[in-house]
């Protein structure tokens, strides 16, 4: 009887636990089915949404704030405060992208 009630209980606790998976999609067998053309379209989204998240997190301005200092080394960039931003012509325009704080290169 005890052990009745101790897999009883463990078939309980596993049939709390909900399963989570992706877009279920149910087709007839008769319907034509490209696996690799699914497999290509759900590539090609990902791909979308790390553009779109790596697009957010860079910051691109086409012109510097006030009171930006030029500094030369290690490289050419401006310091903004607490910003820094790099130069970068893109179709003969000049836009800056906010880099990290540059190390200074030491001999």
């Amino acid at each position: 009887m005890k052990k009745i009630i101790n897999t009883s209980l463990l078939l309980l606790c596993f049939s709390s636990f909900s399963a989570a998976s992706g877009q279920v999609v149910v087709r007839k067998s008769s319907e034509p089915f490209d696996a690799f053309a699914v497999r290509d379209q759900v590539l090609l989204e990902h791909e979308w949404q790390e553009s779109l998240r790596f697009q957010r997190q860079i910051q691109i301005l086409q012109a510097l704030p006030l009171g930006c200092l030029p500094v030369a080394v290690p490289y050419r960039y401006f310091s903004c405060g607490s910003q820094f931003y790099r130069p970068y012509s893109y179709q003969d325009k000049q836009l800056y992208i906010e880099i990290d704080k540059p190390s200074a290169i030491t001999p």
